[in-house]
């Protein structure tokens, strides 16, 4: 005798929406009938019911709409960032010459260089 046969994930995903699906269509039915019992006629309550379902889809589509912009308007403004240049003046520094700039006590006036934007120099403030 063969063992109990064993479900595969996509398996039992399948069946769990299928319970899902017909879930929900029979509380579809329900609704239906309990509009047509309330005086609303047949053709009126499946009329309702689908712009009910249009709105829906219609709203979730606004959603992910705006969502879908978000996320492109944050990527594009990672590219750019990534992309920018903010070194530029540095460029021409080669090797020790640019190396020596990021080491921690650097003051431009110990090598030389010419004035960095991180040090302001206290005797042209007062001017």
């Amino acid at each position: 005798m063969k063992p109990s046969a064993q479900h595969s994930f996509a398996e039992r995903l399948g069946q769990i929406l299928g319970r899902m699906w017909r879930g929900c269509l029979r509380q579809e039915r329900k609704m239906n009938g309990w509009l047509v019992e309330h005086g609303l006629p047949a053709g009126g309550a499946t009329a309702l019911l689908w712009i009910i379902k249009l709105v829906v889809l219609g709203l979730l589509l606004y959603a992910a709409f705006w969502m879908v912009l978000v996320l492109l308007f944050a990527v594009v403004a990672a590219w750019m960032v990534r992309d920018s240049d903010d070194d530029a003046s540095e460029e021409w520094a080669v090797g020790e010459q640019a190396e020596h700039k990021i080491n921690p006590g650097y003051h431009p006036a110990l090598y030389n260089d010419a004035p960095d934007s991180r040090y302001a120099d206290a005797q042209h403030d007062d001017d």
